[in-house]
């Protein structure tokens, strides 16, 4: 049976075609039209899916959408937002006042500068009239329930327009495209439980999903067994942590929806403990579920920010989400005595929050989808409807995007007037020029899908020095709070990382973040996080021989088996997909060198 799944369209709109339970091809429209986190019909992905596979819309026994009718989702939303209503005129919160002012005698002097801010202790400077407005309507309380209410209203007037609007989009799309039949369409967090079961190669699971909104539901629990799975719980929306981390994104001045891995970076600088209790206040946690009092007043947020340094604020959103979170997974690994979890929904993006899940008492294997945000709804969807029961081994790559031919790839460098070498032993040169201090991007192979470059669409460096955070960066134009990522022969998982058995196979995916060892911290400190953590790519040989060669040769000059691994895109820009775009992104980011497949192309205008 083959099926086409669409991922939602109202960002990072996504095409794949699963066959039986197998991915044959998965793309995201933006490494087509080069516009990050592409909404609306993926036209572009879906002719380059059907070319790829060999495929016509005929072929195909269902097209799969993972949200329900703009009816059915409007009615679900509609009933919570009215249960929210009650639940904030009947919910007590502290005296916030008094909380502020104690808050405010705990923020210490800092004089440690920060990368990228203009002061530690940096807060949101805000005018004497914003700030007024969110003192009112973020922490008085009859301004602050009207706010959330407004908040709800609007967020709901909003979404009940995108969901008509992508629906139209959708069916034309697909009318255009040749299909006349009705979408299969499926509740939203179940194709978030699909993805991360089906994919996993587990027999036994519970299935966690945490993002913003999904038919009605801001997260679930449930229980997979033998290729089946069953609804245990849901949260209901606006009782939603995606959106409580949106909220912490904008209020600090970032783009919610695609910074938040800032907020995580920012957090580890800051002290969780002077705003925390705060916002756990405001969240009723009971066994197995949470209320978040006023879900979608964003003043609350900005409030915090304009009166407390960024990264204490960040601190205190990133501990409020690794409690409530844990918490609720805690409770349903014991009531289930389930000791295998996986994960999906946007929020599982948070590396160091699965990290917190992974170290729950009980909890003895973790898997996160690669493509863990709605961009991998559209294929969760198409493997469940396609799977052919029971369990099969899981995904051992995410490369189901596109490859290139040797010719298509030659004729790029010739148009754009670069030399090449083909060098004999290519992993063994790049090996040699990146420990001598170059920075070689490497394109070859299938393109990865999901929102981390896997090595077939990156930027590679040595992690002995730690400055590289800084030059590299702005180099590519980019402002990040997180170290770059290590990726890390697989073997030597453990010289580098503490506990990881039991996660080996989502650090694959680069999902999870780990506590380094001393061998690690001392040799890769560019990959190190403040907190003695790294987010690290484990690689096989059998799963990517090329990129897992020059990690050997690398290591057999240096004794050190991790490199920096970064994505090979420019700034704000998707990752690079075709050779055009490779030698656009290299030429542009005066990078050092540029393996691409079997060639090697030296910078004509270097940098240095």
């Amino acid at each position: 049976m083959r099926v086409l799944g669409i991922s939602p369209l109202d960002k990072d709109s996504t095409v794949s075609i699963v066959e039986d339970g197998e991915i044959l091809f998965a793309a995201g429209e933006e490494r087509f039209s080069r516009v990050k986190q592409q909404d609306g019909f993926p036209q572009l992905a879906l002719e380059k899916a059907l070319e790829y596979t060999g495929s016509k819309m005929s072929d195909f026994d269902q097209v799969c959408y993972p949200f329900l009718t703009w009816e059915n989702e409007a009615k679900l939303f509609n009933q919570n937002l009215e249960d929210e209503r009650q639940f904030i005129r009947n919910f007590e919160p502290a005296d916030l006042n008094r909380q502020i002012k104690e808050a405010l005698t705990r923020v210490p002097d800092r004089n440690e500068p920060i990368h990228g801010l203009e002061h530690p202790n940096a807060i949101m400077e805000k005018g004497f009239l914003h700030s007024s407005y969110y003192s009112m309507a973020g922490a008085q309380r009859l301004a602050s329930n009207n706010a959330a209410i407004k908040g709800s209203r609007h967020w709901g007037e909003g979404a009940t327009e995108s969901f008509q609007r992508w629906e139209q989009s959708l069916t034309q799309g697909l009318r255009a495209m040749g299909w006349e039949k009705p979408v299969k369409r499926m509740d939203h967090h179940l194709s978030h439980a699909a993805n991360s079961y089906l994919a996993s190669g587990f027999e036994r699971a519970l299935c966690i999903t945490l993002d913003g909104y999904g038919s009605g539901l801001a997260g679930s629990a449930s229980e997979a067994r033998d290729g089946k799975i069953h609804r245990l719980h849901g949260i209901s929306y606006p009782n939603s942590l995606g959106t409580l981390y949106e909220h912490v994104t904008s209020s600090l001045g970032f783009k919610p929806s695609r910074h938040e891995g800032k907020i995580v970076g920012l957090a580890s600088y800051g002290d969780p403990s002077i705003l925390g209790d705060i916002l756990l206040s405001r969240i009723q946690q009971e066994p197995g579920d949470y209320r978040i009092y006023e879900a979608n007043n964003v003043f609350f947020s900005r409030y915090l920010a304009s009166k407390f340094p960024k990264i204490d604020v960040a601190a205190a959103y990133q501990h409020a989400l690794e409690v409530v979170a844990t918490n609720y997974v805690r409770y349903w690994v014991e009531k289930t005595g389930i000791d295998t979890v996986v994960l999906s929904g946007g929020v599982t993006a948070n590396v160091k929050l699965n990290q917190r899940i992974f170290e729950i008492e009980g909890v003895n294997h973790i898997f996160v989808y690669p493509n863990m945000g709605d961009g991998g709804c559209g294929t969760g969807a198409a493997l469940y409807h396609c799977w052919p029961g029971g369990v099969k081994d899981s995904i051992s790559s995410a490369y189901f995007g596109p490859d290139y031919s040797e010719a298509e790839i030659a004729a790029e460098l010739e148009a754009e007037g670069l030399e090449y070498t083909r060098p004999n032993n290519l992993a063994a040169e790049v090996a040699s020029l990146i420990h001598s201090g170059e920075v070689v991007a490497r394109f070859d192979g299938r393109m990865e899908y999901g929102p981390r470059a896997l090595g077939n669409r990156s930027i590679l460096y040595h992690a002995r020095e730690p400055e590289v955070n800084q030059w590299l960066n702005k180099r590519l134009g980019r402002t990040e709070f997180m170290p770059f990522a290590p990726v890390t022969l697989y073997e030597a998982r453990e010289k580098c990382y503490h506990n990881i058995r039991g996660a080996e196979h989502s650090a694959e995916f680069m999902t999870i973040t780990f506590d380094c060892t001393e061998f690690m911290r001392e040799n890769c400190p560019a990959a190190v996080h403040v907190d003695g953590t790294a987010r690290p790519q484990l690689v096989q040989r059998e799963v990517n021989p090329g990129y897992y060669d020059i990690l050997k040769e690398y290591e057999k000059i240096s004794g050190i088996p991790s490199l920096i691994n970064t994505s090979f895109n420019m700034h704000e820009e998707p990752i690079v997909n075709t050779p055009h775009d490779a030698v656009r992104a290299f030429v542009q980011g005066a990078l050092d060198y540029l393996a691409i497949g079997p060639f090697l192309v030296k910078q004509p205008n270097p940098a240095h």
